[in-house]
């Protein structure tokens, strides 16, 4: 065969032999069931032999086509990376870095502006998500990802660790309950962040000494952790700090540590990128001033003497 077959075909095949469904593949595609099956009816008749054996409720493939299927899927991925290359030329000054919210208001955020100075041709773009990022499919260069650096496929680089420990307004320290000890904390609303911190008030009692049914008193849950820091310096409570969250706030005052106890995270802050992409000048230039920002000491959580 002198011309190559049907794209379409191609992209069809592709998507049922992976999903080994007309039905999901045409979902994927967003075409319909019947589509799927015409684009490859006409792609076995151009190729001259079958590559589905289609029984009651079953899809497999042919001989032929699970030799045929690696092929076309690296074509494809071959297609997918010389359109990223030639439309990432044009995005050459613009860095896009996704975070979470929490870290990016109160760590990233007031620390950006150094970068800028020093790279005034680089355009940064923040966006904030919870979840992981897809950098198959996702318009980022990078991400600040919070855990134990465990994550296959991409390139995980070390920036900084976190203490949890008590923080709260200075105010609560001289009220009509003042904190004076770790057992006052049961006479004061305990300030929770959801997510992947809910159990950051029951580890640190525990560290204290602390009856862990504390940690089930009177309390305020907010879904960010930058919420749960405002709250504390508006006095409504008592907050776990994590350092890259609060020790801004210890420096500016609007935050005390009341307590000489401080508990090491076992997770802590990466700079997370895709394989193969990783050596871009505008990414190597925000790695370098992100590591720097990220060992500049910060404020020890010293605390308060009430």
């Amino acid at each position: 065969m002198t011309r190559l077959p049907s794209l379409n075909g191609l992209r069809a095949f592709e998507a049922a032999a992976r999903h080994l469904s007309f039905t999901r593949a045409a979902s994927e595609l967003n075409v319909t069931q019947t589509a799927i099956s015409h684009q490859i009816k006409r792609l076995e008749d151009e190729l001259g032999l079958r590559l589905f054996v289609r029984q009651n409720r079953s899809l497999t493939l042919t001989p032929q086509a699970r030799d045929y299927l690696p092929l076309v899927r690296a074509a494809f991925d071959d297609l997918r990376l010389a359109t990223e290359r030639l439309v990432r030329k044009d995005n050459a000054k613009v860095l896009t870095v996704s975070t979470i919210a929490s870290l990016a208001a109160k760590w990233l955020l007031p620390r950006l502006t150094a970068f800028q100075e020093a790279h005034p041709t680089i355009d940064v773009r923040i966006t904030t998500s919870t979840a992981l990022v897809d950098f198959r499919k996702d318009d980022v260069d990078a991400a600040i990802r919070y855990g134990r650096g465990h994550w296959p496929g991409v390139r995980a680089e070390w920036l900084m660790a976190d203490e949890l420990f008590p923080v709260c307004s200075p105010a609560l320290l001289q009220g009509p309950k003042p904190l004076r000890c770790p057992e006052d904390l049961a006479h004061h609303t305990l300030l929770q962040a959801s997510g992947g911190y809910d159990d950051d008030w029951r580890l640190w009692l525990t560290a204290a000494g602390l009856p862990v049914e504390m940690s089930r008193q009177s309390r305020l849950s907010f879904d960010l952790s930058l919420m749960t820091v405002q709250a504390a310096i508006d006095g409504l409570g008592v907050a776990i700090g994590r350092t890259a969250y609060v020790q801004d706030d210890i420096a500016k005052g609007r935050l005390v540590v009341p307590f000489k106890m401080t508990l090491p995270s076992d997770a802590g802050f990466y700079l997370v990128s895709p394989e193969g992409r990783t050596d871009s000048p505008k990414l190597k230039a925000f790695r370098q001033w992100l590591k720097g920002a990220a060992q500049q000491k910060g404020v020890s959580p010293i605390p308060v003497q009430p």
